[in-house]
């Protein structure tokens, strides 16, 4: 139902990583290549960056409930955004979600940013009045955060058990790390000689894009990426 994207490397612009590359966030939200549900990902974007200029080590973020494409601002302030961290993300909405810059990814609790690519029954979850919306994935996020990131795994196969038809692929950062889940949809990981990419679909066709298996969590870190299989398999 959406498309994302994660960074963690040396600094890059923001444009570097959602609007230069061919098949970038900016084409997916209008032409993805490999999206199961959906056609187009016109029901709002963010982006989400860490930055030593910030206090506390929170991360700043841009949300907007307009198509990304019909944001005159965003092709010339991105250049200028650089991070080592970031997360950002094009929406599809669930039919019967309202259309709201809170409603668009990334959501945090202050310190992580999160992205939900997928879809799952509000009813499962616990009453959320934290959560930054009423959107299921809104819900879902602050359900993730309540449990803590380094329960990410055991979170979404128990909420997966809850709800069999949910697609729960989750992208997190928190400045040091990236941390992802495969279950329900695409998630495709790029090394680069700077940095690593976890995106739902590849931005580019380079060979070394390597496609994660469904059901597995993701962990990047200045050690390099882990897979683990997920319960439930």
């Amino acid at each position: 139902m959406c498309r994302h994207l994660g960074w963690l490397g040396a600094p890059v612009s923001v444009a570097s990583l959602v609007l230069d590359p061919p098949n970038s966030l900016l084409v997916q939200s209008y032409s993805p290549r490999r999206q199961k549900h959906g056609l187009m990902n016109a029901d709002g974007w963010g982006v989400g960056f860490y930055s030593a200029d910030l206090p506390d080590g929170r991360p700043a973020r841009w949300r907007s409930a307009a198509p990304i494409w019909g944001d005159a601002s965003l092709a010339s302030v991105a250049p200028a955004l650089v991070s080592g961290c970031v997360l950002a993300a094009v929406r599809s909405a669930t039919v019967g979600m309202p259309i709201e810059s809170t409603a668009s990814a990334p959501f945090t609790d202050g310190t992580a940013l999160l992205s939900h690519n997928g879809i799952v029954n509000r009813a499962v979850l616990p009453l959320a009045p934290d959560a930054e919306s009423t959107v299921d994935s809104a819900i879902l996020a602050a359900h993730i955060f309540a449990r803590g990131l380094d329960n990410l795994g055991d979170t979404v196969a128990a909420v997966g058990a809850e709800d069999p038809n949910a697609r729960l692929n989750i992208l997190v950062a928190d400045g040091t790390r990236l941390l992802a889940t495969a279950w329900g949809d695409t998630l495709s990981v790029l090394r680069r000689p700077d940095g690593v990419v976890l995106a739902s679909e590849p931005y580019d066709d380079h060979p070394d894009w390597e496609d994660i298996p469904d059901r597995h969590l993701v962990e990047v870190s200045a050690t390099g990426v882990t897979l683990t299989a997920l319960k439930g398999l």
